[in-house]
């Protein structure tokens, strides 16, 4: 090894010359990379001649730290810098000695740079996964800032909303106490009629956000679908009625034992269903409310006799504001048969489904107006044997059946 070193130490000024063309054309960034590669050889020489790799391990540690090291356009990798002035040192060996001295000075000066790439290699990857932890920390900082302030916001928002509507509620009951002629009433319920349909609105839009931000508060206590179901279709019944659309309950497939859920958004996830149902499903016709219990779990379907869904909407009825009724049609009322809606329910159903655990899909032989294929949704609901701690979306490894 002495040999390459008083080889290096001789031709060390060629070698910083040579390697600083390799790596830059620009003449300002010579002048750096002359210093960064002067450093290299000179780290090299005291390896060698110590018989030592921390000089030159130094060296490449200072690369990595400082992340400055000379590169024609972008770094990827220090050790392609390595191998560039490793090829530059065995062209000026080859090109001032004879072969026998280059061999020699060539199987030496490689096992130098073959251990120092491995232990660059290790220093970048270590460095990457530092950096990494480092962005991820503060990406996830800022995203725990952004979630507190969108539920600060949420927060805030239903206060501003919920609060001035029910001063109009309370105003239009005492207008309603001291009006006696029956145009006043007949105004009145009207607007009654509005601040309803209204106070739904923002209770949906409000639910959702809550949903998409995981916050929705769950109350799990043992719950009997047969009295979710019967409860949902008291809960419709009249919007039914007023389409002419029977409901018709297979209480018999539904599970007499209780599973562990939040009945109160079982029920609303339910109801969202119910209602999609009458709205496309044409007067006079059935849904149909059934069961089948498959092991951990009972699929809750609602089969309406509809227009059904066209094939390429399948895939989107449960995204947020993706209402697929004609915008030509919309309507306050809440069943008017095709009527255009906020998009709201069905979105609302799948994150409660999803936090008990559960899945919740659609399934349809197409879109016909005439023919009314007709739609059946499939609310997929844990059978619980013990009361879950948390909804399901706040555990790392939860996956949803299908």
């Amino acid at each position: 090894m002495s040999q390459l070193g008083e080889w290096l130490e001789n031709h060390q000024a060629i070698l910083i010359d040579r390697a600083t063309d390799a790596l830059a054309q620009d003449e300002t960034l010579k002048t750096q990379f002359a210093v960064t590669v002067g450093n290299f050889f000179g780290g090299l020489v005291d390896t060698v001649r110590s018989n030592d790799s921390m000089p030159l391990y130094s060296v490449l540690a200072n690369w990595v730290e400082a992340r400055s090291v000379p590169v024609i356009g972008e770094l990827t990798s220090l050790v392609s810098v390595l191998a560039t002035l490793k090829e530059v040192l065995w062209g000026v060996i080859l090109e001032y000695c004879d072969a026998e001295d280059a061999s020699r000075l060539i199987v030496q000066s490689d096992a130098i740079f073959t251990q120092s790439t491995t232990y660059l290699s290790s220093l970048e990857n270590e460095a990457l996964l530092h950096d990494m932890r480092v962005q991820l920390h503060a990406a996830q900082t800022r995203l725990n800032l952004l979630d507190k302030s969108k539920s600060n916001f949420i927060a805030v928002i239903s206060h501003e909303l919920r609060t001035p509507l029910t001063l109009v509620e309370g105003y239009i009951d005492m207008l309603a106490s001291v009006s006696s002629d029956m145009q006043s009433q007949v105004m009145i319920e009207g607007i009654k009629g509005g601040t309803r349909r209204l106070r739904a609105i923002i209770n949906d839009i409000i639910d959702l956000s809550l949903i998409e931000l995981q916050i929705m508060e769950f109350h799990f206590q043992p719950v009997w679908l047969g009295q979710v179901v019967n409860a949902a279709d008291r809960n419709v019944k009249k919007a039914f009625s007023e389409r002419n659309v029977l409901v018709q309950i297979d209480g018999n497939s539904i599970p007499k034992e209780p599973t562990y859920g939040d009945p109160d958004r079982l029920l609303q996830a339910v109801e969202n269903v119910l209602m999609n149902a009458v709205k496309y499903t044409p007067d006079g016709r059935d849904v149909v409310i059934q069961a089948r219990e498959l092991p951990g779990f009972t699929d809750v379907s609602i089969i309406d006799s509809g227009v059904g869904i066209a094939p390429e909407n399948l895939p989107h009825i449960f995204d947020r504001f993706s209402s697929l009724g004609n915008a030509s049609l919309h309507s306050s009322g809440r069943t008017k048969f095709k009527g255009g809606g906020p998009g709201l329910g069905l979105p609302i159903a799948r994150g409660i489904i999803e936090a008990h655990g559960g899945n919740i899909w659609a399934e349809s032989d197409g879109h016909d107006d005439v023919q009314c294929p007709g739609s059946a949704f499939h609310i997929l609901i844990p059978m619980h044997i013990s009361m879950p701690e948390s909804p399901a979306w706040s555990k790392p490894n939860s996956t949803n059946a299908s």
